[in-house]
């Protein structure tokens, strides 16, 4: 196994992966920007390196300090979380070709899973079915009308290289066209130097499915599936596993095609395949090249860990699990907690931690990095931490949820904690009967 790992990340990621790495016996390196010297990461890895300022330009996406972090410590492989590099195909090809392992795929696949435009032409060509639209990207207002000509409005403009609702425009009719193709041009080329976009045809009220998979040389296995429907602004505020609209049939289908493109493509490693489900059909909407926010829901009911099998991937380069094995138990949900005003417009909350008390129980789980006396600052992503509660059916697992989120005591700053029990106790999210525009469409705080 490897002796020593790098986790190029902050924050409740950060923290997941030094213990994993610490219950298979290896060393950890923590790497920080001057306002994370106190944060909880650090504190638990075995080294700590500073590695710049707190914009995440001069720190976490600060490719040279990285590397020099790595020389300097002796680490033999890095692990980079979610966000910041952990879908960067420079980061992962400079790793390889210094002979330090990357724990993700290869730069090969994030390169060509990170293109949607390309990815959707390899889950099309593979036998997933994809979403109406453009074939290619899109950068001429001429070319991108006759495209809607053909698909109708309502129609999707996205970023062709990113994700995350940035650069992400829905136009309803044609008189909002000109304008709102010109926006998503220039945040794509703001958010990811490349103002190609794609145009889709829109889906109106859909879910939004994904499978998480783990692949080897050998073999590629599904871990099931995760609803995070519960969204704001393109944004996921609460997942769970199973999903609550999905019947055997579909499911079936969906992991074999799943599984099937992902085996095809040779991809090693975590992933997750992201679809819109909507009448009862899936179309394939794009793959993550890493781990997701919401691992832990499946975590949760396939007690299988997957930071651990990440690793182990990266190390003997195939997976040990075995589809035969991989048996989910109950239900499971995952409620982000973010120091934000949900009051005002979701404004985010900066500031110092007073009392904290952190719920726990039985089949009670909160992923985080915080405690009594530290300091959010307002430089990162505002998501704090994160519960997630299983119980033996969706009920259970939901009256667990509400009782962990009333223990859940963050003093000192605002956090989303309370429009979660809103949601979780409102009919709508009781009786499943929601989709991905629920809440921008309806008032809840």
């Amino acid at each position: 196994m490897f002796k020593k790992i790098l986790i190029a990340n902050r924050g409740e990621i950060a923290v997941r992966v030094i213990r994993a790495c610490k219950e298979w016996g290896i060393s950890t390196v923590a790497v920080y920007s001057d306002v994370d010297k106190d944060s909880m990461h650090v504190r638990l890895a075995d080294e700590s390196i500073c590695i710049g300022s707190h914009q995440p330009a001069n720190s976490y996406l600060n490719i040279p300090s990285i590397l020099s972090a790595i020389e300097l410590t002796n680490a033999e492989a890095v692990h980079p979380g979610y966000g910041f590099l952990s879908e960067n195909y420079n980061f992962a090809k400079i790793l390889e070709e210094n002979k330090i392992k990357f724990i993700g795929p290869s730069s090969k696949h994030i390169k060509m899973m990170g293109d949607k435009i390309q990815a959707k032409k390899i889950a099309k060509e593979n036998g997933l079915p994809v979403i109406e639209g453009s074939e290619s990207g899109v950068s001429n207002l001429s070319e991108a009308k006759e495209i809607c000509k053909k698909i109708s409005f309502p129609v999707l403009i996205k970023a062709a290289g990113g994700g995350g609702g940035k650069g992400m425009k829905i136009v309803h009719e044609q008189k909002q066209f000109d304008e709102l193709f010109s926006l998503a041009k220039s945040e794509a080329l703001k958010y990811f130097g490349n103002d190609e976009v794609y145009i889709e045809k829109f889906f109106q009220n859909p879910r939004h499915i994904e499978v998480q998979i783990m692949s080897g040389k050998n073999r590629t296995v599904h871990l099931h599936e995760r609803d995070c429907s519960v969204q704001r602004r393109h944004q996921k505020l609460i997942e769970e596993t199973p999903s609550p609209v999905l019947n055997d049939i579909i499911r079936k289908d969906l992991f074999e095609k799943t599984v099937n493109m992902v085996s095809k493509i040779g991809y090693e490693g975590a992933g997750t395949v992201e679809f819109i489900y909507q009448d009862e059909k899936f179309y394939f909407l794009e793959m993550n090249t890493r781990v997701q926010v919401e691992h832990p829901v499946t975590e949760m009911v396939t007690g299988i860990d997957i930071i651990k099998e990440q690793i182990w991937i990266a190390f003997t380069g195939d997976t040990a699990l075995k589809q035969s094995d991989i048996a989910p138990r109950g239900h499971a949900i995952e409620c982000r907690i973010n120091a934000e005003d949900a009051s005002k417009n979701f404004q985010p909350s900066p500031g110092t931690i007073g009392m904290c008390h952190q719920p726990s129980g039985f089949r009670t789980r909160v992923d985080s990095s915080i405690y009594q006396g530290y300091k959010i600052t307002p430089y990162y992503d505002s998501m704090i931490c994160k519960v997630i509660t299983q119980g033996r059916n969706r009920q259970e697992a939901i009256q667990r949820m509400q009782r962990s989120l009333d223990e859940f005591v963050i003093d000192g700053i605002a956090t989303t904690i309370e429009l979660h029990q809103k949601l979780l106790n409102h009919k709508k999210f009781l009786n499943s009967d929601f989709n991905v525009g629920w809440l921008d469409n309806e008032k809840i705080i």
